[in-house]
């Protein structure tokens, strides 16, 4: 069983392309939330937007403020990141980064395999949820952390 002070984070996309104030479907916060704490019982799990509910309507001066909070907690005390990407997500790549940079396991959800970002961020990638559901049930992703996070305390 992995160590039960993870933290995981939940990026995903929350406003992708849209050119108005709108948010996509954010349902699979809620699932991914639910599942982690059933495969990883002692876990932590942090949602952004249930943090932030109303983020989309907060003033360029708030919304900067959580921006960068977000980017830095990838990037200092995530231990894995599941980033949710059906579809380009310019926020998501740059938690994925931070979270890179500061050495935490990322678990991608997406379709975009040829996608870069995607493809040399991740330690492993999903095409949606029913397979990411799957390794959580077989083991798979509990194996993924743990090897990633033993490989990191060597360094």
């Amino acid at each position: 069983m992995p160590d039960d002070s993870l933290l995981f984070f939940i990026a995903g996309i929350m406003q992708g392309s849209f050119r108005e104030m709108a948010l996509h479907d954010q349902s699979y916060r809620a699932e991914l939330s639910q599942l982690l704490t059933k495969y990883f019982p002692d876990c932590r799990v942090y949602d952004p937007l249930t943090n932030h509910a109303n983020s989309i309507s907060y003033d360029d001066q708030k919304g900067r403020e959580i921006f960068f909070a977000h980017n830095k907690m990838c990037g200092s005390i995530v231990d894995v990141l599941i980033a949710f990407v059906p579809e380009a997500s310019m926020g998501t790549a740059i938690e994925m980064w931070e979270a890179h940079q500061g050495g935490a396991v990322i678990i991608t959800i997406s379709p975009l395999v040829v996608n870069w970002a995607v493809r040399f961020l991740s330690h492993a990638v999903y095409p949606d949820l029913t397979s990411f559901l799957e390794a959580l049930k077989n083991g798979n992703i509990a194996e993924i952390v743990n090897f990633h996070r033993n490989e990191k305390s060597k360094f």
